[in-house]
């Protein structure tokens, strides 16, 4: 199993929505946070040291995540998708995009 964490500022509609739309794809375990200290779901060290893969939407999720978590990274990848925060949870020119920019890093 690769476990895969989704990252982005609030937890509220880029990174749940990939969590949902990859939560059934075979070989995988899906997870997603929030850089934000108010985020639905807060990042945290543990979640870092239990993914295999991140994937943050933008650059500057990427900077929080190397500053803070530095050490729990380890050998985990970091992909930064470059989606900007103007999309609603499950829009579906969000869940296209996410599909076409996630989907090759993925075990077939």
């Amino acid at each position: 199993m690769t476990n895969i964490l989704f990252v982005c500022s609030q937890n509220k509609l880029r990174s749940p929505t990939a969590e949902q739309i990859f939560a059934d794809h075979p070989g995988i375990e899906t997870d997603s946070a929030g850089t934000n200290n108010d985020a639905e779901n807060p990042l945290t060290s543990e979640l870092v040291r239990w993914a295999d893969m991140i994937f943050v939407m933008e650059k500057t999720h990427r900077n929080k995540l190397q500053k803070r978590y530095r050490a729990a990274l380890k050998d985990a990848r970091v992909v930064c998708l470059d989606i900007p925060d103007d999309y609603e949870f499950m829009d579906e020119a969000l869940v296209e995009l996410l599909k076409i920019k996630v989907s090759r890093y993925l075990p077939t």
